[in-house]
Order: structure tokens, then C-alpha cells, then sequence
């Protein structure tokens, strides 16, 4: 587990690790292929009792380094996640997956100290329709805000973290893009918008 300097939450926790979406801008894929040589999905059982450890109360995002809701993450791996969430119930996990319909499976495992979202790069209906039909707290990483979100309706979501795509060759974020966002709590990653 790791003090994080992203500005939404206070730790990051990787129970898991490995993606296979392939995202031309994915920071993990690198940082991964960089310390290990791969990015398949892997589980770490011995990471389980970290979140128990903390004292202070804390946000913990869970699976920065992998997307747990994934079609190819084991079932399995996913309940003993979902199991230590609700073992702590002094600590908010926040749950960041580009399969949000997976949420559906496992919803009777939800409990209040858990976030949930999905990330939006582009306008997706049936991505944002999927968060929407889950209990709990919903919202969505506009991260990175790759196009206009103008089209979307955002009712029922209680988030929106909008960011920008950084490093060699990024993409820029346009003004524009940024104010298609209509929504009463937004919070701009590294200073987006002041």
C-alpha cells in the first residue's frame, strides 16, 4: 500500500495488478513493463491485510495498477477484494473500472464504504448507463478528457474528476472539453481549471 500524491484519495492498494485494455496513455502498463517485464493480470494474496494496518481513517484506491472489474479478473480474486473492503469499515475504497456492468455481479457485496466509477476518455452511453445501475456512491474519471462530454446526462452521479492525458506526446485538453462537464461537484486534477 502507498501514501499517494493523487489529490482524490490517500492511498493506493494493489491487491491486484495487470490490465488488458490496452490504453494507448496507461501510466500503469509503463511503470509495470519498467519493474517487472509484464502487465498480465496477477493476483497478490499477501497484500490482503494492508488496509487493515492503517490507523487513520483514510481513501483508498483500490487497483491503480489494474482494472479488478475486468472480464478476465477472476471472480474469486474479486470477492476477497470486496471482503477486505467490508472488514474496514473506517476506510473508503474507491473502485475505478472501464467495465462497470461487472459492478452487477457483485453488488450484494457492496457496502456504504465503498466508491464506485468508471472511466470516460470518450462518450460512452453504455459505460455511464451501467454505473447508474448500481446502488452506492457513483463517479466517473474524466481522466484523461480526451473530447466533449456535452451529450452526457450526469444525474445520479455524485463525482466527476476531470484530468488531463500528461507526459511525451499527450494529448491537450481543451477548454472547451472541459466546460462540456456540467455537473455541482467537480474536481479538477493537478489544477485543470482555478
Amino acid at each position: 500500500m502507498n501514501k499517494t500524491k493523487i489529490e482524490w484519495t490517500d492511498y493506493t492498494w494493489n491487491p491486484i495488478t495487470g490490465c488488458k485494455h490496452n490504453c494507448s496513455y496507461c501510466y500503469a502498463r509503463k511503470i509495470a513493463m519498467r519493474f517487472y517485464g509484464h502487465f498480465d493480470p496477477t493476483e497478490h494474496p499477501e497484500r490482503l491485510g494492508e488496509p487493515s494496518k492503517l490507523k487513520k481513517p483514510s481513501k483508498i484506491f483500490v487497483c491503480s495498477m489494474a482494472d479488478l472489474f475486468g472480464d478476465w479478473v477472476d471472480k474469486e480474486w474479486i470477492i476477497k477484494v470486496l471482503k477486505v473492503a467490508r472488514q474496514n469499515p473506517q476506510h473508503i475504497f474507491q473502485f475505478l473500472t472501464k467495465n462497470p456492468k461487472r459492478y452487477k455481479e457483485f453488488e450484494y457485496l457492496f457496502t456504504d464504504n465503498m466508491h464506485f466509477g468508471t472511466t470516460l476518455d470518450y462518450v460512452n452511453q453504455a459505460r455511464l448507463s451501467d454505473l447508474k445501475n448500481i446502488k452506492g456512491y457513483k463517479f466517473i474519471s474524466f481522466e484523461p478528457l480526451l473530447a466533449d462530454m456535452s451529450a452526457l446526462d450526469l444525474s445520479g452521479i455524485d463525482l466527476c474528476i476531470v484530468g488531463q492525458m500528461t507526459g511525451q506526446g499527450a494529448t491537450k485538453t481543451k477548454q472547451e472539453w472541459i466546460d462540456s462537464i456540467k455537473h455541482p461537484n467537480i474536481f479538477y486534477k493537478n489544477n485543470l481549471k482555478s
